[in-house]
């Protein structure tokens, strides 16, 4: 049987290289780095997380963890390291980020049916066969170039930012506690607490008057989903308090207080000798990181073992270019996955990985095209990616806002949401047995 190309060894790649070869199909796995790096990621390894190292909520009444649970049912590779590696996050999936990358790296460099080729791919068209594009939201320029070409299209863009890491040894535990929001999952996150209005009100003015980075030569657009921590604190004095600084329900145990605003830090590996500050994507230049966040209760000696960076996210005018397969419309040898077609989020990547490697199978062994339900969290984004109605396409999280609702209304959310999640394990159920 001929190979099939896979385009990039990220989250989205490597899960499409799994669901290919895991159905007896060879890949061939082009990835530029190490010999070719970008502006991001730090290491060799496949599937490296540059962000945050939390896949989000856990439970199924959340759209994320039903999709997560669907990827787990679907032999998900990345979902079965993911929770292989977890780390404490309350009740959120969080991960040892190197202990995962590394895991996933070897189970896909030592299957027998991949072939991987370190190397920059630029131009698509000179591959044969079939060809599966995941070479994510850095894509390198001459490729990103090539794709222009071959589309007829420009790339649209957004601006991406990671949070910064800080060593466990380093912080102040005078000042910061442990606790979880409303102790749900135990007390898994660090907490620096703001007790007073004054002192966050001078936090924010210094952070509102922090030096940025440069922004190069392209225009800033700001992604909302992962709005840079000082954009925030510009939109308000409150609104802060009200996102990543929300102070309900962490109650300070040594005090039985409740602070004025919380930044929380979330364990980043399995030593949890290292944490990230949750919420604190930045563009700020690295010294003004160090100088501002030091005036972050509990973090005036912190070591920083990775500051927070920017940088640009790529994506395709997907609901126009390509099909509920991620398959590009005009040419069915192209398939696209991860976040350049719109999916936001490690997990949406992944499962869109997922989505276009089982379909590019099927047509490899000649079996006839299947469609995901629209109830599942996986149809919900195959549809919205796939929509050629949408209007002003941007990158979207899974939510349940996607999928179609109940017949009857029911008023309680958490209880609504259980009943969407089970229908669409259900109708899922139904389609593997199809499959």
């Amino acid at each position: 049987m001929e190979p099939i190309h896979v385009i990039g060894a990220g989250l989205a790649g490597c899960e499409a290289t799994w669901q290919l070869v895991n159905k007896n199909i060879p890949v061939i796995l082009h990835e530029m780095r190490p010999v070719k790096s970008d502006a991001a990621h730090k290491t060799a390894y496949f599937a490296e997380l540059v962000c945050s190292n939390s896949l989000r909520a856990g439970n199924i009444e959340n759209a994320v963890g039903l999709l997560k649970e669907e990827m787990r049912q679907l032999g998900s590779l990345i979902m079965r390291e993911a929770d292989a590696h977890q780390v404490p996050a309350g009740g959120a999936l969080a991960v040892d980020r190197d202990g995962f990358a590394a895991a996933v790296t070897e189970a896909v460099k030592n299957h027998p049916l991949v072939t991987v080729v370190t190397e920059e791919v630029t131009d698509l068209e000179a591959l044969e066969g079939t060809v599966i594009v995941a070479s994510g939201p850095l894509t390198s320029d001459a490729l990103s170039s090539n794709i222009k070409s071959m589309l007829k299209e420009e790339y649209f863009h957004f601006f991406d930012a990671a949070a910064p890491i800080v060593e466990a040894d380093s912080l102040d535990y005078d000042k910061v506690y442990r606790a979880s929001r409303y102790d749900k999952g135990g007390a898994d996150y660090l907490n620096c607490p703001f007790y007073t209005k004054e002192e966050y009100v001078a936090f924010r003015e210094a952070l509102c008057n922090a030096e940025l980075a440069p922004v190069k030569d392209f225009e800033r657009n700001v992604f909302e989903a992962c709005m840079p921590i000082e954009e925030m604190a510009l939109r308000g004095e409150d609104t802060m308090r009200f996102g990543p600084l929300k102070p309900v329900g962490l109650i300070d145990p040594r005090t039985g207080k409740e602070a004025y605003a919380v930044v929380q830090l979330r364990q980043d590996n399995a030593a949890a000798s290292l944490y990230n500050i949750v919420g604190f994507q930045t563009h700020l230049k690295w010294p003004e990181q160090r100088r501002v966040f030091g005036m972050i209760p509990g973090l005036e000696k912190a070591e920083f073992v990775r500051f927070g960076v920017m940088h640009k996210n790529t994506y395709l005018n997907s609901p126009q270019l390509l099909d509920k397969h991620f398959c590009l419309r005009s040419n069915n040898r192209f398939y696209f996955a991860g976040q350049m077609t719109g999916v936001e989020g490690y997990v949406e990547s992944a499962a869109s990985g997922l989505m276009a490697g089982l379909h590019a199978a099927r047509v490899a062994l000649g079996l006839p095209a299947v469609e995901f339900p629209a109830e599942t969290a996986h149809g919900a984004l195959a549809n919205y990616i796939s929509n050629p109605e949408v209007e002003n396409f941007q990158p979207m999280n899974v939510n349940f806002g996607l999928i179609p609702p109940l017949a009857q209304r029911i008023r309680k959310k958490r209880e609504k949401n259980a009943i969407i999640a089970q229908r669409g394990l259900d109708k899922l159920q139904e389609f593997i047995k199809a499959l």
